[in-house]
């Protein structure tokens, strides 16, 4: 009898599709106050999933989806930075 292993699954603050932990991009809130782009999934802080996607940020972005879940809100430079980074990651 094998086991499968069980894969984690999250929901998309932007489409709300659940997908693979690995195909999402964790942004966090950390204690510290900062917001960054999680590459690795494992930095300390309150973390919302996202489509490797600018148009699933777009949508986080207008319903305000990223905010609700990080419990924070954000202002605007931090959501270009953030979209910059966005776009390097759809890029590489």
């Amino acid at each position: 009898m094998t086991m499968n292993k069980k894969i984690p699954m999250r929901k998309c603050v932007g489409c709300g599709e659940m997908k693979e932990k690995k195909a999402l991009i964790r942004i966090i809130h950390t204690p510290e106050d900062e917001l960054l782009v999680d590459a690795t999934g494992k930095k300390n802080g309150r973390g919302a999933y996202i489509c490797k996607s600018l148009s699933c940020f777009e949508k986080a972005r207008k319903s305000k989806g990223l905010e609700r879940s990080l419990k924070t809100s954000i202002p605007e430079g931090i959501y270009e930075e953030l979209q910059k980074e966005m776009q390097e990651i759809e890029a590489g």
